[in-house]
């Protein structure tokens, strides 16, 4: 009860003397002492809730056993439910992206309805793209098949203006990469740059944000306003380096800017599928990596919660009217939504495209090393939780956005990141504990002796659903290399079995720790996820 009256307290409170805040990475960048420690309060939430629920779980079932045991019964039935639920909205999006990939986008533009004054007596083709790929230390292997994909779109090539935002860290091997791709490439598009991120620029955390910062201020001087391109009709489109576009991509997302009702007031979503090497992955890479595609088939199902992710897109116009990408944080990717919400008073949205980009699963060169990739990559996704701190100590300062909206958006948050980090555990390995340390008098009842029985019975219901979720990962899987036998598809279903362990392993231990981490002061900095192919 204290967090929620210090909550609504902050909620409303009344500051809007500036919009400094809107540029806040972490608590110490805060002058002002008491600010300062609401900042850090609100850093430190989401491990405290997650370390407090594990607690009083493992508390409680020492001491009021009987309370706890149908607790946990009850959990276990408001999962199954849930499951359902989420599961019928994965296939509602399946069966709209299956849809949205038999269309010719192409064709579609030339009856699309305007949907926005902004836009009005805009044709299609007066659209341009800016495409960033921000680039470390991949390989020309890697960079070059997501450049095949982008000459064999059928949007107009002369209508795109690629970008591929080299780090100055990334060393002669990101150079000489680059001048391969725009030896190769370089001529195929209306315009095509090579731009460096300097390294050790103060204040920066050398990543994808401070890279995408840089060059797209470089390209809005070199190229946008030398052609006098109106900020309005150029969307830019963030991809990740081993981002390979579908041909109709373009087109589909040109569609939802022209007939969207707020194309000025939203980020553009695509679903990331990440099976460019689906089948050189081990199992629980698969299983990760379809996970995540399933979980953003759900958000794209449920757009009042969509959060941008990864590969994206935005209109230049509100991009540049809130200064682009944060360069002080690690999650750019979903901060870059923050940012945008706060800036406009709460107008902002996520718009689903209900559309595929294709990107890596994690494989690395051995095994053991994809484990440890497999675990930074989570734990720097998970380590978007320091958006929590940002946005709830926003909300405190914006007066402009409607306490439903603060409340709801919220809400979801702070719950979703404490689930992520404390669901698996209490599913999967806290169910048994009232019947082993409840002891006394409760380890003589009927309740203590089926408790187990209970909790597996619902599981195993609930794991009914997984049927569902292999075959759509079947529906999803490329073709599959002739070095594969028909037994590994066989093993593409099966590998579900994986689904508990993997749900601790790699969801709720990354989760606790990315937590733990900003509690204790110990931030991350960006880990660039290393791309094999073999």
């Amino acid at each position: 009860m204290g967090f929620l009256f210090f909550f609504r307290y902050y909620i409303l409170a009344d500051d809007m003397e500036n919009q400094s805040y809107l540029k806040i990475g972490r608590a110490a960048e805060i002058a002002d002492i008491r600010q300062r420690r609401i900042y850090r309060f609100l850093e430190i939430l989401p491990a405290a809730l997650s370390w407090l629920t594990l607690f009083l779980v493992i508390f409680l079932s020492w001491l009021v056993p009987v309370f706890t045991a149908i607790f946990i019964i009850a959990f276990d039935v408001y999962w199954f439910f849930k499951t359902i639920f989420l599961s019928l909205h994965m296939r509602s999006a399946f069966s709209k992206m299956k849809a949205n990939l038999k269309k010719n986008w192409l064709s579609e533009l030339e009856t699309v309805h305007v949907g926005s004054k902004d836009l009005l007596g805009c044709h299609w083709r007066d659209i341009y793209h800016l495409v960033i790929l921000p680039m470390y230390q991949e390989t020309f292997e890697v960079v070059r098949t997501s450049f095949e994909s982008l000459i064999k779109i059928n949007y107009p090539l002369d209508k795109l203006i690629v970008v591929l935002a080299i780090e100055e860290r990334g060393g002669e091997a990101a150079a000489l990469t680059a001048a391969a791709i725009e030896k190769e490439f370089g001529g195929e598009f209306f315009k095509f740059l090579i731009i460096k991120h300097p390294a050790d620029i103060a204040g920066e955390i050398p990543g994808k944000g401070s890279n995408e910062t840089w060059a797209i201020k470089e390209a809005k001087n070199k190229v946008i306003d030398e052609l006098k391109i109106p900020y309005e009709k150029i969307i830019v489109s963030v991809f990740d380096v081993d981002t390979i576009t579908h041909h109709n991509y373009f087109g589909r997302l040109t569609h939802a800017y022209l007939s969207s009702g707020k194309p000025l007031r939203s980020s553009f979503q695509p679903i990331p599928l990440f099976i460019n090497n689906i089948w050189q992955a081990p199992a629980f890479a698969r299983i990760f990596a379809f996970s995540t595609t399933f979980w953003q088939m759900i958000q794209q199902s449920r757009p009042e919660r969509l959060i941008t992710f990864s590969s994206q897109s935005i209109g230049f116009k509100p991009l540049s009217e809130i200064g682009f990408w944060q360069t002080n944080v690690v999650s750019e990717d979903s901060r870059i939504f923050w940012q945008a919400l706060l800036h406009f008073d709460g107008d902002w949205q996520t718009a689903p495209l209900f559309f595929p980009v294709y990107m890596d699963a994690n494989v690395a060169t051995t095994f053991w090393q994809t484990v440890k990739n497999q675990y930074k990559q989570i734990q720097r996704w998970a380590y978007g939780v320091e958006n929590n701190s940002y946005f709830l100590y926003g909300f405190s300062k914006n007066k402009n956005i409607s306490k439903g909206k603060k409340w709801r958006l919220g809400f979801t948050m702070v719950e979703g990141a404490h689930s992520l980090a404390t669901n698996a555990l209490i599913i999967f390995m806290l169910g048994w504990l009232p019947t082993v340390i409840g002891g006394g008098k409760f380890s003589e009842t009927l309740l203590s002796y089926n408790l187990p029985y209970i909790t597996r019975l619902i599981m195993t219901f609930a794991m009914v659903g997984l049927i569902f979720t292999a075959v759509i990962a079947i529906n999803l899987l490329p073709p599959r290399p002739p070095k594969y036998g028909q037994f590994k598809y066989i093993l593409m279903v099966i590998q579900w079995l994986l689904l508990p362990a993997n749900m601790i392993l790699f969801g709720s231990m990354p989760a606790l720790d990315a937590q733990t981490r900003l509690a204790l002061g110990k931030y991350l900095g960006f880990w660039n996820t290393p791309k094999v192919r073999k």
